[in-house]
């Protein structure tokens, strides 16, 4: 897997466009490179290409840097931190680019193509009306001099194509194993445009080749242009731009959403901002991603990165497609709720019932003091952080509690009338207001004397006290909840359904 390269050597690099948001699938990349790169002790590079103007944004970038700080994934070198082979955005980078295209060109690796568009489409139109491979057909490959000079009078400014083999080419991918292309289908492809603009297909292998990049990890979409990148490789070797071995590749599956399509994008359920605004931890979302086309062994679902990181073993990582499971997702990050510290969970809570108005932007101390101490009564009902403004909003409500409209409907009508008077009136007396002693007057006024199934019992109680029909447990809740604004939410209640 690693050929001439000593682990300590490896090197690998995730390297985004900045446009739009950040996406899941491209986490995932920068997830299995990162841990690539750790298990080996090698060195990981985070890299931006941004050299499409019209669609790379500066606010974009910043986005994606956040999202990687806020994953906890960390790199060696980057645009932010530097390193030895800075500049690390590819639009600081254009004078390496044109020397590159410069030097390709005079070696006769590269060469001007002047053919218009329109003159492309119609010689493309023509092979497939004959049944003949559709790509470039090399016209320019062989001009003379004097073609050259009257395509130049006529104003025509030309693209720069790199010159592709007259023979096959194979590589070994690190999870699909031997690829070969046939030289039929390898076209002489434009690395620059007629304006002087590099395009990805030489940038890419330009900046992977001077930055010493060993093995590249990336997407399945990338695979049909690898054998033309490892050409453009070995002609950056062959020129003495670059040295070293060509890197080893591989592609990793892709993910989909709903019936196995590709999730791009466009797609809402990709964006990494809903599962962070939804309240994932970056532990929970890190392992779920993991898991897309990856499995650290023995039926291991739950595992954190530095264990992911101690295993990874790209020629393990499945080649059929990933589908992204929300509900899977859920349920581990579920575990990481539960694995949390309980201080350290309410601290994570908290942003998430400020955002809801539920705590104001400064908390005050004994506001803090009440979620530490509700924070275990949720942890193990929790499967993301968001969930935390509906289970403890009413704790946070100073006087009578909004009620859910559903609750109302179907648990407060006239038959709650005589439960919240018993509860009201015996929960009055309660001198003690212990968990204990509010679930044995609870239980003595409404089951022993009322007759009444726990069910029926305590439901219009909950309802009165939080709004809602599912809560954290009813007894631990009313003793955190205090006995005045119990009663005054009792008053509330009784006075919706009629007292």
């Amino acid at each position: 897997m690693l050929g001439d390269v000593a682990p300590a050597d490896v090197r690998v690099r995730y390297s985004p466009s900045p446009t739009g948001n950040p996406h899941v699938g491209v986490i995932r990349t920068a997830l299995y490179n990162s841990a690539f790169a750790r298990h080996y002790g090698g060195t990981f590079v985070f890299r931006i290409e941004d050299t499409d103007a019209a669609r790379d944004s500066e606010e974009s970038y910043e986005a994606m840097l956040d999202a990687l700080r806020w994953l906890g994934l960390h790199w060696d070198e980057g645009p932010d931190i530097g390193g030895p082979y800075a500049p690390y955005r590819q639009s600081l980078r254009h004078d390496i680019y044109a020397a590159a295209a410069s030097r390709l060109t005079e070696t006769g690796h590269a060469y001007h193509c002047y053919c218009t568009p329109e003159e492309l489409d119609e010689r493309r139109e023509a092979a497939r009306a004959a049944g003949r491979p559709s790509g470039y057909d090399g016209k320019c490959r062989t001009l003379t001099a004097e073609q050259v000079a009257a395509y130049q009078d006529e104003g025509r400014q030309p693209v720069l194509r790199l010159r592709m083999p007259d023979q096959d080419v194979t590589f070994v991918d690190l999870i699909r194993g031997e690829i070969t292309v046939d030289r039929f289908n390898l076209f002489d492809y434009v690395i620059v445009r007629a304006n002087g603009q590099p395009l990805y297909p030489l940038v890419n292998p330009v900046d992977d080749a001077l930055m010493g990049i060993t093995h590249v990890l990336r997407g399945e979409d990338l695979l049909s242009s690898t054998p033309r990148q490892l050409v453009l490789h070995q002609a950056l070797r062959d020129i003495g731009f670059a040295s070293g071995p060509l890197p080893r590749f591989g592609h990793l599956p892709l993910v989909t959403g709903e019936g196995n399509r590709k999730l791009s994008k466009r797609d809402p359920e990709s964006s990494l901002q809903l599962y962070r605004d939804r309240g994932f931890l970056p532990e929970g979302l890190l392992n779920y991603l993991a898991l897309l086309g990856w499995s650290i062994g023995d039926d291991r679902e739950v595992f954190s990165m530095d264990e992911m990181a101690a295993a990874f073993d790209v020629t393990r990582v499945n080649s059929a497609a990933a589908r992204f499971d929300l509900k899977k997702a859920e349920a581990i990050n579920g575990v990481w709720l539960r694995r949390l510290a309980p201080d350290d969970l309410a601290q994570r809570m908290a942003p998430y019932l400020q955002a809801a108005g539920v705590l104001p932007a400064e908390v005050p101390a004994e506001s803090m003091d009440l979620l530490r101490a509700a924070t275990p009564l949720v942890q193990e009902r929790m499967t993301v952080l968001a969930e935390a403004v509906g289970m403890l909003g009413f704790l946070f409500a100073p006087g009578a509690v909004a009620f859910d409209e559903d609750a109302v409907a179907k648990v407060l009508t006239e038959d709650a009338r005589p439960v919240l008077r018993a509860a009201r009136e015996r929960l009055a007396a309660d001198e003690k207001w212990t968990t204990e002693s509010i679930e044995a007057t609870l239980r003595s006024a409404l089951v022993d004397e009322l007759g009444l199934k726990p069910k029926h019992a305590f439901g219009p109680v909950r309802v009165a006290v939080t709004g809602r029909r599912v809560s954290p447990p009813l007894f631990e809740s009313l003793e955190l909840l205090g006995r005045e604004r119990t009663l005054t939410r009792l008053d509330a209640a009784l006075a919706r359904v009629g007292s």
